[in-house]
């Protein structure tokens, strides 16, 4: 028997969430974060998975190199609406 305490639970990765674009797929870059790359496979940005208490939010977020930072550009209801802003952006 082990004497180590469990002080956090392990983390849990989401399903891969859908999206209705054939443009854009969705890569697995950690448990609740995805690389949004296009058809060519140029990286667009990041959707990440929030729970909210109302529900599962998508964040849009896009790295910023020089800082190592992610840079929040919106958080929506659809995965779909959070890859648009995305490519739009």
């Amino acid at each position: 028997m082990s004497d180590s305490l469990i002080t956090s639970l392990p983390e849990v990765p989401y399903a891969t969430p859908r999206l209705s674009s054939p443009r854009e797929h969705l890569v697995r870059a950690a448990a609740h974060l995805w690389r949004v790359q296009d058809r060519n496979g140029r990286v667009l940005g990041h959707l990440r998975i929030i729970a909210d208490p109302l529900g599962m939010r998508y964040r849009a977020e896009r790295l910023h190199l020089a800082t190592g930072a992610f840079r929040l550009v919106g958080d929506f209801w659809r995965p779909d609406d959070a890859v648009a802003a995305l490519r739009n952006g």
